[in-house]
């Protein structure tokens, strides 16, 4: 670890659910927090905060939560609006992330609007893949609607709800128009684009960021004979898949246009921190074949960290900077010789690439999907 410690009072209170919980290295990060001069508080959703410890930020994934609340689960919305009532009655605590950033990402429709309308990603070979939602079971309404939306076979329906239950997880390749009867809305559907069963994932904390090159589909092509593919991408895309729907056909060999641009995977990051706000968040990147363009199929809030290198170190550096900002401090906490090196040669427009290996700093990361 690196050597440096805080002298002060100020305490983190971190919730997140119970099973999520028991992948989380908490005496890694514990010993984090207290390198950087933190406190870490365990929260309870189920006692009234007010009589809990105070903090000085508020660390959360209540994804799920507010996912079930937006459904009309009852029990979730009394504790958001009691989270959002301690929140409002404290404005002095830093929340990582907001509550209504993360909201923004509950709906794949939503946030695939948002990047739609991106005015720069055009011009720098970005898009998102052409979509529509589905509110009814209507097949013949449902062409209409993706014949007006230029939505192509084969498509991959996705439900709209991009949290709250392993189903957000369930994704279904079509290839035809009578493939659509095993849609169920509201979901959406997304032309898919042909990207040699290679997936980029793009992992974010604050300004710094690390991609992790996962196994996808194959490439598919539109016909009138094949019936739909029901698939979990936790399946197919998880480092050790070896999932068939992954091996390419032999008339499809990689080539060159599918390789990663980083300068296009930075001007992502700003983006979306500009138009949705998080600092803990990542996002799924496919490479088009034949253009070379940089798609972005996928958004998550607060993903999986376990690959990201030295994530407790960074994590904390994140919630140093911001609340420092917040309260008007420009002196931000540095990390000594090594680190500090390496920030300096891989910063690219203010955004770090911490993919490359350290010796120090060291610290075992989470799963927490």
């Amino acid at each position: 670890m690196c050597d440096r410690t805080f002298q002060t009072n100020k305490r983190i209170g971190v919730w997140i659910s119970d099973k999520k919980s028991q992948k989380l290295n908490w005496k890694e990060l514990i010993k984090s927090c207290k390198t950087h001069g933190y406190t870490l508080i365990k929260m309870d959703l189920d006692r009234p905060l007010e009589e809990q410890e105070p903090i000085d930020v508020f660390l959360h994934k209540l994804t799920d939560i507010l996912a079930a609340a937006d459904q009309g689960d009852q029990k979730a919305r009394n504790i958001i609006s009691h989270v959002e009532q301690y929140l409002s009655n404290h404005p002095n605590i830093t929340v990582i992330d907001p509550l209504d950033n993360v909201r923004i990402l509950l709906n794949r429709y939503s946030y695939y609007t948002i990047l739609d309308n991106e005015p720069t990603f055009k011009k720098n070979g970005i898009f998102t893949p052409t979509f529509a939602e589905f509110t009814t079971n209507n097949i013949a309404a449902n062409i209409e609607i993706l014949r007006q939306r230029g939505v192509r076979f084969p498509i991959i329906c996705k439900p709209s709800v991009a949290h709250g239950s392993k189903l957000a997880h369930e994704m279904i390749a079509i290839f035809n128009e009578r493939g659509l009867r095993v849609c169920k809305p509201p979901c959406v559907v997304q032309s898919f684009v042909n990207h040699n069963a290679v997936l980029h994932k793009v992992f974010v904390v604050g300004n710094r960021y690390h991609i992790c090159k996962r196994p996808s589909l194959k490439n598919f092509y539109p016909s009138e004979d094949l019936d739909p593919i029901f698939y979990s991408t936790g399946e197919v895309c998880k480092a050790d898949s070896q999932s068939t729907l992954s091996i390419l056909d032999p008339h499809d060999q990689s080539d060159c246009k599918t390789k990663l641009n980083e300068e296009k995977i930075r001007h992502i990051i700003r983006v979306l921190q500009t138009e949705i706000g998080l600092l803990l968040a990542g996002f799924d990147v496919v490479i088009d074949n034949v253009t070379g363009d940089h798609a972005v199929i996928d958004i998550n809030v607060y993903p999986s960290y376990d690959n990201f290198p030295n994530f407790f170190e960074h994590l904390l550096d994140c919630i140093d900077s911001t609340v420092n900002r917040r309260n008007g401090d420009g002196n931000i906490h540095e990390v000594s010789n090594v680190y500090d090196d390496f920030v300096r040669n891989h910063r690219p427009n203010g955004l770090i690439n911490v993919g490359m290996p350290l010796n120090k700093c060291d610290v075992i990361g989470m799963n927490i999907n």
